[in-house]
């Protein structure tokens, strides 16, 4: 098949929908199909450039929306056929079976114009961005709701990353029950980690969290929590990596409660870090107020490393409580503190927690997704319009 994956963004940016769209291309043309990675591009220029990147042509388009003010609407409908017409130019020399939009959001709608205009069948993937975006785009946004409750009216396929996600996508966007999929998300199973730095080496045993530093993220309840069972466990420290708006408050937070010296931010790490400290850590807690699903858990999984799980979200469809780890509400600062004194207490039950995830990682491996994927993009194309 001929398939054009849009995401809202891909590389050089870091972050969870690139990484889908890149281990997803990579897999695709692993198999044998043609794949090229359609995503919004830096400036005003509203033509394509075209780049490869790991062996996938990219090209890069200007995705505006327009804003309130009535000089953004003119532009908009200035630039509008523009971009169209380079993305139709690109369409006619490569022809794709499929349009695949990861993430919804400037990129749905444009991919939603270049369906009608050119009859390609739809595949709309869901990540969580009606509810994780930092600035609740779509609570404030009357164009990309419009935008996405038509992007999922002309979507022959529509996907989510969690029934969680889907169920947001039912009650807020008009998608009909039951006509969405759940497609977990994957990770890079075959990662070795490397050595960590000798500045972590003689850190100690540790907790370890990673993501945005954002609210939504409940980074702050994790340090509450921590901040209960420090008594209990005075050799364990915490460490959170990340950079986002709250990183302020949290330094004061952990001020306040007296953890200068048991809690570090340790700022943005690379991926290979991260994977490193993975495995160095004695557990790894996802603290988040709402989560759609958690591929930080895959990463602690493929590590070996024990989970504590935030219940609210798409991550106890697939973390099985006492199993594959202990999921628990973190707006429950006890019961947070009482997941964490179990997990620290009882090293019979790390080592029983980091084997079951080690196991189960490999039902999320890029090319079960990818296969996943393509069953969809099969019954896709069948329905071409």
């Amino acid at each position: 098949m001929r398939i054009v994956l849009m995401p809202s963004a891909y590389l050089p940016s870091l972050g969870g929908v690139e990484e889908l769209t890149r281990h997803l291309a990579l897999e695709l043309q692993a198999t044998g199909d043609q794949v090229e990675i359609w995503a919004p591009g830096p400036g005003v220029d509203p033509g394509a450039t075209m780049e490869v990147l790991d062996g996938v042509t990219v090209r890069r388009f200007d995705m505006p929306l327009p804003r309130t003010d009535p000089l953004a609407v003119v532009r908009f409908g200035a630039g509008l056929p523009r971009t169209l017409w380079s993305m139709h130019t690109a369409w006619r020399r490569f022809r794709p079976d499929v349009v695949h939009v990861q993430c919804f959001g400037p990129n749905g709608a444009y991919a939603t114009a270049l369906s009608r205009l050119t009859a390609t069948p739809l595949v709309v993937s869901l990540q969580g961005e009606t509810m994780m975006d930092d600035a609740d785009i779509y609570d404030h946004s009357s164009t990309l709701r419009a935008a996405l409750r038509a992007g999922l009216r002309r979507a022959a396929e529509v996907t989510a990353c969690s029934a969680f996600t889907l169920g947001d996508a039912e009650k807020r966007f008009g998608l009909p029950p039951g006509r969405g999929q759940v497609v977990f998300n994957g990770v890079d199973t075959d990662v070795e980690a490397p050595a960590l730095p000798a500045a972590w080496s003689s850190r100690g045993p540790f907790v370890f969290a990673v993501g945005r530093l954002v609210d939504k993220k409940g980074f702050d309840l994790l340090i509450k929590a921590f901040a209960a069972v420090r008594d209990r466990h005075p050799d364990v420290g915490l460490v959170l990596a990340g950079a986002g708006r709250s990183e302020t408050s949290l330094a004061h937070l952990i001020a306040d409660l007296g953890l200068d010296e048991r809690v570090t931010l340790v700022g943005r790490l690379s991926r290979e870090e991260v994977a490193a400290a993975m495995t160095a850590a004695t557990a790894f807690v996802m603290p988040s107020r709402l989560e759609p699903f958690g591929i930080v858990i895959l990463e602690a999984w493929r590590a070996g490393t024990p989970v504590i799980a935030s219940s609210v979200g798409g991550a106890p469809e697939f973390v099985e409580d006492g199993r594959l780890g202990l999921v628990v509400d973190p707006h429950d600062t006890a019961a947070l503190a009482g997941a964490l004194d179990r997990l620290l207490a009882d090293p019979a039950l790390r080592d029983e927690l980091g084997r079951a995830g080690k196991r189960a990682v490999a039902d999320f491996s890029w090319a079960r997704i990818a296969g996943t994927y393509r069953e969809v993009y099969g019954r896709a194309a069948s329905a071409r319009p």
